[in-house]
């Protein structure tokens, strides 16, 4: 009976035998039996089962032993569990294996060499618990990890080891936390042969957004060398995101990525010391660890993997896995998958946003580092250093601080839960001050690369995670405002409701929204806040005179082959990222609209720019694209959208060409824009006009012959329909989106869009900031209205009133009447 077995092999085991195995075998038994015709690889290896545990605890009379331990343990006291801990450890180090057992851990050892031809094979001893990798609650990392374990007598040592960590302080705050009885956890071993990523590269990955819990993403973090340092949180790790649509069909299935400080690696080491750390090359640094094919075979694995655990569960499972690539045989490993478990437990149809209201935030900026969560807290700063014991200690730490450190250690677990905040100088969105700081709900900077010389010890600050993937820590206590939506209460509405999405960092956080689409995401702030260089510069940046320039800009496009590679990939990536989030709606697309004093203000703009008395009126949008001094620059754009479309399959994205004075302007922007291998009507490209100067509404017919679409800017075009500069604060009070004049051009240009049978669209302020002007244009026919995210839900009423108002009204009145 496979039940009674104290050594099994892992192809023996399923999730059917979790209770045997524990969550980690059983997940990689039944991905070997299942997945490896799939073309999945996981590294072969044998199981110590929970009998085995229970036989050694046994042998060794520890189960009265321990019990008593845990009896006299005040658990609330860190002091307490710390000795609790202590003492079960040392009482299971000191046991010895049956006779049985530890022969047949030795026969199973050498029968695994023998597969791979040699005497003693390297294995890696992982604990895998009967508590842990279950849906509601993951117990990841709370028992310990062996690399690069050689020779029976290290095997049995490692086993015992991770017999032990069953009883780490973390792993007993952990269980009671949850309400886990102690002493009825069982653990078993996993010993894998070991994937040689020491000289290669390894990481984790998760098939949704770790921060939003986005459904169509894969995120996957790497670095060079074994994987552990990954999840330590040592290292910031390289960063792609796959969109799973363009996987499905097909496509290139990555959208973004991001290049990690990776400034060391964890390799084997001697006999004494079976791994160490070393520092990695200038030249590693400055590259990824891995190529795009390589994670794109990472995300399709995991996509396979989500996909078999939805259909067994009959429910969608999205999953954690830990990859490795073997630097021998150059082949791609699977060596762990779980359930993840903190979006998959969320309300979804609640939602939750977090802002601060003071108006000197950015005065109080200190520091910034990789968000974790959307929520915001503050405190006094709490400075722990792992190697200080005296420091992590209850009397150190009061409930509400703000933990600061280098990097969290695992152990610190009970300590953290008494937090209001994480904040690290080092790891990723994958590492374990993450993790932790998910599962128990606390905002978290990851990251930041020098918090504890920045902070001070007793320093009053907050922390935001509520900006996107870039969190801030501010001085002071911060006034934060909350406000909570069921969406299921929104009332539904019959016009079309887009948003106005900037920041591609957000984009997976506001799909959660009730939306149509994207009605305006502009190309500006990705080039300000990605790129940072004006596009001319980039393109001639190895022909610069000014030396100090030349250096500036190669030192932003290290790790690309040229400017133009540099500009495409992040314009790309940003779009792209707003792009899938909202897939498969329409995501419109407005190219770049800076004014030349904008433009002036980048990295090299002084050398392309003209001083303009009024950039507002001057050299912008249309025209700029077309000429002669910018057309390649705009080239750029186009190369960038067309690989978004074609090459990631992303077709929902619609173009949009801003500030076009005249019919004969657009016809020149489509000129070059096929030039670049964007044509409208191609592969289902679409073409919008914003309609933003007198002569769009005008000459309205005339457009519309050769567009699929107007979208009213207002901003512009009330400040040109009113005749005043909507950046001086002399005629501020002019300024009125509802002005009657402006809502008769609107009108108009509703009338004619509907007369050429294309849509029409707002995506300017006016909506946003006024219910009754959204109401105005629900009135006039409008087909969609594109409001900021703030903005959303009172929108939603203001719309909802007016379509019942109009529903009352062809109620009560005869259809003659």
């Amino acid at each position: 009976m496979k039940s009674n077995e104290q050594v099994l092999w892992l192809n023996q085991v399923g999730l059917d035998d979790i209770e045997i195995a524990g969550g980690k075998n059983a997940s990689l038994g039944e991905m070997i039996n299942n997945l490896s015709q799939l073309g999945v690889r996981v590294p072969n290896g044998f199981v110590i089962t929970v009998n085995a545990f229970k036989d050694f605890l046994a042998f060794n009379s520890l189960d009265e032993k321990i019990q008593l331990v845990v009896s006299q343990t005040d658990f609330n006291e860190l002091s307490q569990l710390r000795s609790c801990g202590e003492q079960i450890r040392e009482l299971i180090l000191c046991g010895k294996f049956p006779t049985q057992l530890s022969e047949r851990i030795s026969k199973i050892y050498a029968e695994l060499s023998e597969q791979y031809a040699t005497q003693n094979i390297d294995v890696a001893v992982r604990s895998s618990a009967t508590s842990e990798d279950l849906p509601n609650a993951s117990f990841a990392g709370q028992q310990d990890t062996y690399l690069n374990i050689s020779g029976i007598d290290a095997l049995l040592e490692s086993v015992k080891k991770c017999f032990a960590s069953l009883f780490n302080d973390r792993a007993i705050s952990y269980r009671e936390s949850l309400g886990f009885d102690q002493l009825r956890n069982g653990l078993s071993v996993c010993v894998q042969k070991m994937v040689r990523s020491d000289l290669a590269s390894s990481g984790v990955a998760f098939s949704l957004d770790t921060e939003s819990g986005f459904k169509n993403a894969i995120i996957i973090n790497g670095s060079y060398g074994l994987g552990e340092l990954i999840v330590q949180g040592a290292i910031s790790p390289d960063e792609f995101i796959a969109f799973k649509p363009s996987l499905k069909n097909g496509y290139e299935p990555i959208i973004e990525r991001k290049l990690g400080r990776k400034d060391k690696k964890m390799v084997y080491g001697n006999q004494t010391e079976r791994v160490t750390e070393i520092s990695t090359t200038a030249e590693e640094q400055a590259r990824f660890c891995i190529t795009n094919k390589v994670a794109a075979e990472i995300a399709d694995w995991v996509l396979l993997i989500e996909d078999y655990y939805s259909a067994l569960k009959k429910q969608w499972c999205p999953v954690d896995v830990e990859w490795a690539v073997d630097g021998i045989s150059g082949l791609l490993f699977i060596v762990q998958a779980r359930p993840e478990t903190i979006h998959s437990r969320t309300n979804k149809n609640s939602l939750i946003d977090y802002s601060i209201t003071d108006p000197d935030i950015e005065d109080r900026k200190l520091l910034g580092g990789i968000a974790v969560g959307n929520k915001i807290a503050s405190g006094r700063v709490r400075i722990m250093n792992a190697n200080d014991k005296d420091s992590i200690s209850d009397a150190a730490f009061e409930a509400g601080d703000i933990l600061v450190t280098d990097m969290t250690d695992p152990h610190w677990e009970p300590l953290m839960k008494k937090a209001a905040a994480i904040i690290t100088n080092k790891g990723g969105r994958t590492c374990h001050a993450a993790i932790i700081a998910r599962e128990m709900g606390l905002p978290a900077l990851v990251g930041c690369l020098n918090a504890t010389e920045v902070l001070q010890e007793d320093q009053l600050v907050t922390v935001s995670c509520a900006d996107g993937e870039v969190g801030h820590v501010y001085s002071g206590r911060l006034t934060v405002e909350t406000k909570e939506w069921n969406l299921d209460e929104l009332p539904a509405i019959e016009t079309s409701l887009m948003l106005n999405v900037a920041s591609p960092e957000n984009a997976f956080h506001l799909a959660k929204f009730p939306n149509a689409g994207i009605g305006l995401a502009r190309e500006e702030f990705i080039i300000n806040n990605y790129i940072k260089v004006h596009p001319l510069a980039l393109i001639n940046h190895h022909d610069l005179e000014d030396r100090q320039l030349r250096e500036e800009i190669s030192e932003v496009i290290q790790g690309y082959n040229s400017g133009s590679e540099f500009f495409v990939e992040k314009l790309s990536s940003g779009v792209a990222r707003i792009a899938a989030s909202f897939y498969p709606n329409d995501v419109i697309v407005r190219f770049s609209d800076f004014k030349t004093n904008e433009y002036y203000n980048m990295l090299g703009g002084k050398y392309y720019e003209p001083k303009e008395e009024n950039p507002m009126m001057g050299w912008r949008g249309a025209s700029r694209y077309y000429s002669k001094e910018y057309k390649e620059a705009f080239g750029l754009e186009c190369l960038a959208l067309k690989k978004v479309r074609s090459e990631m399959g992303l077709k929902n994205v619609i173009v949009m060409i801003p500030f076009c004075r005249t019919v004969n302007e657009l016809l020149q922007v489509y000129a070059v824009m096929e030039e670049y291998g964007l044509k409208r009507g191609r592969d289902g490209l679409k073409v919008y006009l914003m309609a933003e100067v007198p002569s769009n509404v005008v000459m309205a017919d005339y457009f519309a012959a050769h567009i699929d679409g107007f979208s009213i800017g207002s901003n512009d075009l009330t400040q040109l329909v009113l005749g005043l500069d909507r950046d001086s604060e002399l005629v501020s009070h002019l300024y009125d989106e509802r002005n009657q004049a402006v809502k008769e051009m609107i009108s108009q240009l509703i009338r004619a869009a509907k007369k050429a049978g294309i849509k029409v669209g707002i995506c300017g302020q006016g909506p946003s900031d006024f219910p009754d002007f959204a109401q105005f244009l629900v009135e006039q026919g409008i087909d969609s209205i594109s409001v900021t995210p703030d903005s959303l839900v009172k929108t939603i009423h203001a719309i909802h009133a007016i379509e019942q108002s109009r529903v009352f009204e062809k109620v009560m009145v005869p259809e003659a009447v």
